[in-house]
């Protein structure tokens, strides 16, 4: 059986069960012009709004997985004080931020490396380690970003389907490692499924795996679980793992605007990168002294895990109550189906003044939500009554 009849059979029977998936930008367009396709043969597409709207009338924000609530008022004083050192760079700054990830993360400085977010180390780490070709070994579907640079600068894509319940088939990944595998990248949580990778399973596969190959792990959403760093894997790094591990400010810290993140690994991988690019020359000194400020303030960030734990209990509830089936969701936005066309459905939303996120799966409609504040989750859930009515 080829690959592409056990891609669909895969789609249609974990259907069957719950769930969808979203994907990163677009990577090519389809024949169909109101569909975005995130690789030339994806049955994976987005609907691109084939009508003219107006941002200003939109009340509820829901499609970019963006914290409602942050950044918290300790990061707003941070940055408005820090704004008269604009006319300084922040090494020192960026020195003292370091210092506080490697004493949290149980490494030295020199395992860190700062980012304007987490989607410059994807793309970073995707030109060092892909500048000759070479392949990448992911979960399909998952977070693109990364997959998408490496096309781009000559190397090949090696997707393994997730398994029945939407974890990262570990087995098969470790199968699809040969010797041109320049990188494993698997984003735990899963984005677009919002799924978790079995964390004991998933240590001992990057262990593993390392010794042949560095795996990246996008570790984007963790913060939303009630333990994260027990579903971590940047333990590895501490005891000298090729493991790579991603994280940004721009979920849970609400900072999304601020472009801020990190990255923790060996030592010579952090060089691998530095030794071509500068990292901390890009990052201001606001937004610098807001990341040092919210790591300060772990009850606003437990304040938001605790918030968007509720909406998205009230949300699932809601939409389940209606007979739909939505996949478990680890992180701030969960996906589940939709019975009308895809293009009608948003444009109605929109119309309600609701953003939200839809896309075609082996041609059926699916709408991805973002959790907002209770108040536009409410919003959310009236205006899909009324438009699905």
């Amino acid at each position: 059986m080829n690959n592409s009849i056990n891609r669909r059979t895969w789609i249609k029977s974990s259907l069957m069960a719950m769930g969808t998936m979203a994907v990163a930008p677009a990577f090519a367009l389809p024949k169909n012009k109101a569909l975005a396709a995130y690789q030339p043969d994806s049955i994976l597409n987005e609907h691109i709004p084939m009508f003219n709207y107006n941002e200003a009338r939109i009340v509820a924000k829901l499609n970019a997985n963006e914290n409602p609530y942050g950044p918290s008022p300790k990061v707003i004083k941070a940055i408005s004080d820090s704004i008269s050192l604009g006319n300084r760079y922040g090494h020192g700054e960026a020195k003292v931020l370091i210092d506080m990830i490697a004493e949290k993360e149980g490494v030295t400085p020199d395992h860190i490396m700062l980012s304007p977010g987490s989607s410059d180390i994807l793309e970073k780490v995707a030109f060092v380690q892909f500048m000759n070709g070479g392949n990448v070994v992911s979960a399909d579907p998952s977070y693109m970003s990364l997959m998408n640079t490496a096309q781009k600068l000559g190397a090949t894509w090696k997707p393994s389907l997730l398994t029945g319940d939407y974890q990262h088939d570990l087995e098969a990944m470790a199968k699809s490692v040969d010797s041109e595998t320049n990188l494993v990248y698997i984003c735990n949580p899963n984005n677009p499924t919002g799924s978790i990778t079995d964390a004991t399973k998933l240590k001992a596969f990057c262990s593993t795996v390392s010794e042949k190959t560095p795996v990246f792990v996008d570790e984007a959403y963790l913060e939303f679980l009630d333990k994260p760093e027990e579903s971590s894997m940047v333990g590895l790094v501490a005891e000298g793992k090729d493991v790579i591990i991603a994280r940004t400010f721009s979920k849970v810290h609400g900072m999304a605007g601020l472009r801020i993140g990190y990255m923790v690994a060996l030592p010579e991988r952090i060089e691998s990168i530095t030794s071509k690019v500068r990292s901390t020359m890009g990052l201001c000194v606001t937004s610098l002294n807001g990341a040092i400020a919210s790591m300060k303030d772990p009850s606003f960030i437990t304040s938001c895990r605790n918030m968007n734990t509720d909406c998205r209990e009230y949300t699932k509830g809601e939409i389940a109550s209606l007979g739909y089936d939505i996949i478990p969701s680890h992180t701030s936005f969960m996906i589940f189906p939709i019975r009308m066309e895809g293009q009608a459905f948003m444009k109605g939303m929109y119309d309600s003044g609701v953003g939200i996120r839809v896309f075609n799966i082996d041609d059926k409609p699916w709408c991805r939500v973002s959790m907002g504040t209770k108040e536009e989750m409410e919003i959310f859930v009236d205006a899909f009554k009324k438009v699905t009515a």
